[in-house]
């Protein structure tokens, strides 16, 4: 068990860290090395992205402003003719061009018959995804040092010579490391 919650930490970790790059327009080379104050800013530029009603505090409330901010982006998506109406046809459409988009990308990466959250479900991301880990006082909100509080504690555990930078050396090790234990070597 202990394995699972760890990959999914690092997965999580992995995924919000690119995430946060992509929003911040912030480009780093691949292997170039991580300082702490890089992971800091990458924790904190999703953690502004989450909190949707800018009160420094993850809420329930700001996981349904978000659901609501979707739920519009995707009916002005399907609303091909812009009436306030999606008609069957433009419901059909819209599926078709999602599915192709979905076969193209599973074919680029060799894969066939997996798409949608069937991948990332079990690695942690769930209905309540990881608010309940990052809750660490329980009190039903999550401050940006709880957020931050697991990123660098990932952050300190690759970092082996405890220099404050990660290199592509110590990001090796701690792949392997993970792929044997994984392998069960």
């Amino acid at each position: 068990m202990k394995k699972v919650i760890a990959v999914s930490a690092l997965g999580a970790l992995a995924l919000a860290g690119g995430i946060a790059m992509a929003q911040t327009g912030e480009t780093r080379a691949p292997g170039a090395p991580t300082t702490r104050a890089d992971a800091t800013a990458r924790a904190d530029a999703r953690f502004d992205r989450l909190d949707a009603d800018k009160d420094g505090k993850l809420t329930p409330e700001d996981r349904a402003l978000r659901g609501k901010e979707r739920a519009d982006r995707m009916f002005a998506a399907l609303d091909a003719d812009k009436n306030g109406q999606v008609s069957r046809a433009e419901f059909d459409a819209a599926r078709e061009k999602r599915m192709e988009r979905r076969k193209d990308r599973a074919e680029a990466r060799g894969e066939r018959g997996r798409h949608g959250m069937g991948r990332m479900a079990h690695r942690g991301f769930g209905r309540d995804g990881m608010r309940g880990k990052l809750d660490a006082n329980g009190d039903g909100t999550v401050t940006r040092a709880e957020f931050q509080a697991p990123a660098l504690a990932m952050f300190d555990r690759v970092d082996a010579n405890k220099d404050g930078t990660i290199t592509l050396e110590e990001r090796q090790a701690v792949r392997a490391a993970w792929r044997a234990k994984r392998s069960g070597s």
